[in-house]
């Protein structure tokens, strides 16, 4: 079966750069979102989704790579891999707590605020028109600052052994950055096409790294 042609999807060139691809598909997801067009909904609706899966595939280094290899043969099935960084906590050895504590925990936590705390407030600013570009532009700029603080994060995270006594605290510590990369991502993915859904899903999942968040405080307070 010949497989769908996702550079015509998204009017764009099979050459085209990856924030070219990136553009394109903000600009057709703003131009057929039922709050900003008044053509026929059933029809948005069916393009939208068309969209939405070729960006998956394009939007993606590595997806675009096999789809470009395949894009020609007539077995192509579609290549939908899972993307993220998974944070594994480590506890092979181990360290002494107070330089668990005060090189991995502390910085660690300070990290964690700064990706969470600024959200609400980022969002109330946005929310005073979500199609405006330059409203868009500070909230995506704020993404990218936390996914920039998150990778540190977790490359921190697994630079020293967790002491045992440490095993409760670790473990939620894991659980907050991965709900963080999550809720990145579905925030990510309301910038790019304005479904609230995305929006919703991104703030329950930092709603939930911040419970983890205070769970680990706790569990270093009793130590």
């Amino acid at each position: 079966m010949t497989p769908p042609d996702y550079y015509k999807v998204l009017n764009i060139s099979p050459k085209a750069t990856q924030q070219e691809i990136k553009n394109a598909y903000r600009r057709l997801a703003k131009q057929y979102h039922p709050d900003t067009c008044d053509n026929d909904q059933s029809s948005n609706g069916d393009r939208i989704v068309a969209l939405n899966h070729a960006y998956e595939i394009l939007g993606d280094a590595h997806q675009r790579k096999q789809y470009d290899l395949s894009r020609d043969a007539a077995n192509y099935r579609g290549i939908r891999s899972a993307q993220g960084t998974t944070v594994r906590p480590r506890q092979t050895t181990e360290t002494d707590l107070d330089v668990w504590l005060q090189h991995i925990y502390r910085p660690l936590n300070q990290a964690i605020l700064k990706i969470i705390k600024p959200l609400e407030a980022q969002i109330d600013e946005l929310a005073a028109d979500p199609f405006d570009d330059d409203l868009m532009a500070t909230f995506q700029t704020y993404l990218e600052d936390c996914q920039a603080i998150l990778d540190q994060a977790q490359k921190l995270f697994q630079s020293l052994p967790n002491p045992a006594n440490v095993a409760r605290a670790a473990r939620d510590l894991y659980y907050c950055l991965n709900h963080l990369g999550d809720g990145l991502e579905q925030l990510e993915w309301f910038t790019l096409n304005y479904n609230e859904e995305y929006l919703h899903s991104g703030q329950e999942m930092f709603r939930r790294a911040d419970q983890f968040s205070w769970q680990a405080q706790e569990a270093i307070a009793q130590l």
